[in-house]
């Protein structure tokens, strides 16, 4: 059995501000055309499809139009991610295609989607959508059988209602088995852009949750990675998002994942994914971030981090001349003795008190001029009160 592994779309997210649907529909034509040329026997998606619970219009029309393109090529297996809308995401999945499987619903946990090559069966596809610890709890739970509120007890009960499926179906020769979660497990490195998944203090699950699979389909990290199960015969990954949505991914080199299943060890190729822009993170001087050395640099997403100890004028213009696409800009002044701001009082001097907060503020005692624009400042509001 030959299948693509992806997840984490994330459509209609954005970074920093920036629109990323033209790039998400980039991937998705890469994506397309993958499988146009690799003719795997599934495509899995693991979750996160959209950014948020009510997308925008140009992302559904977006999922809309690569699912039209991928139909016929081979069979389509969605899950439901923390970020979609169950009910959104699985709308009208029972009248859909043959051939795609939009898997949402908690009552759908434990039967596969059947992979047939040649008129034979060639492997399990076992879809499981995002699983909300409370709702499973109270479809799973029994009196006699109390089902403890974690992610680890959900997605364990889950997984043996696979087995129990698996081992009813399994003919006299066995066939590989995939499973599709979206979950944090055990041993994956996360980023900044994922939505913690906590429950009562609990987010991760053992990856022993699922073993004796074949191949484990992971979703919610956007770190592509493998993870550890313990077992060289048995591949869990996570195939990650396919932009980097946070400056800690920069670096990263996104992917889809091949995977062949059915000999001694599954065989694994990363195919990588289009990259619109790269991130980058630089710090230093404004003046240190004039150096020709970074020109590679400059036509990147950038996050800029400035060190000078007063704040440079007009910071924002100053950045994007030497960073026209930075996205971020940081004022990070190197760490000095607190200044102690006075209270004003009749026995204080006002001129000396705003002149600490001129050197609070700008990290330098305030100069003759600002000295001088504060004395007329104050012997203006003196007149003033004087003459009422």
């Amino acid at each position: 059995m030959k299948i693509i592994h992806s997840s984490d779309w994330h459509l209609g997210r954005t970074l920093h501000g920036v629109e990323l649907l033209e790039y998400q529909a980039g991937y998705l034509d890469h994506l397309v055309e993958l499988v146009r040329e690799s003719r795997p026997d599934a495509l899995l998606v693991a979750g996160d499809i959209f950014d948020r619970a009510i997308p925008p219009v140009e992302a559904v029309r977006l999922l809309s139009d690569t699912l039209r393109r991928l139909a016929g090529l081979t069979q389509v297996v969605i899950t439901s991610g923390n970020h979609d809308s169950a009910a959104r995401l699985g709308y009208g999945a029972a009248v859909m295609r043959s051939d795609l499987h939009v898997v949402t619903n908690i009552a759908q946990v434990g039967t596969p989607v059947e992979i047939v090559k040649d008129a034979r069966l060639a492997g399990l596809v076992y879809p499981l959508p995002f699983l909300v610890v409370d709702e499973a709890v109270e479809q799973w739970s029994s009196e006699a059988e109390p089902l403890p509120r974690s992610h680890e007890a959900v997605l364990s009960r889950a997984m043996a209602l696979v087995r129990a499926d698996a081992a009813k179906r399994m003919p006299v020769r066995p066939v590989p088995v995939a499973v599709m979660a979206h979950a944090f497990v055990s041993g994956g490195k996360p980023s900044e852009s994922e939505r913690d998944i906590t429950v009562g203090g609990v987010d991760s699950v053992s990856a022993s949750v699922f073993a004796g699979v074949d191949y484990l389909a992971l979703g919610h990290l956007h770190r592509p990675q493998r993870v550890e199960t313990g077992n060289p015969a048995e591949v869990a990954r996570y195939a990650g998002s396919p932009l980097a949505y946070s400056f800690s991914e920069a670096g990263q080199q996104k992917s889809s994942v091949i995977v062949e299943l059915g000999g001694a060890q599954p065989r694994v190729e990363l195919v990588p994914a289009p990259v619109p822009r790269k991130l980058g993170e630089v710090s230093g001087s404004l003046a240190e971030l004039s150096d020709p050395a970074l020109d590679p640099l400059r036509d990147c997403w950038m996050r800029v981090q400035i060190t000078d100890a007063v704040r440079p004028q007009h910071l924002t213009q100053a950045v994007k001349q030497l960073f026209p696409q930075v996205l971020l800009i940081q004022h990070s002044p190197p760490e000095r003795e607190s200044v102690r701001i006075s209270r004003v009082t009749s026995a204080l001097d006002p001129l000396a008190v705003a002149g600490e907060f001129i050197e609070y503020v700008s990290a330098s005692p305030p100069t003759e001029p600002q000295l001088t624009a504060l004395r007329d400042a104050l012997e203006t509001v003196r007149d003033q009160g004087s003459q009422q």
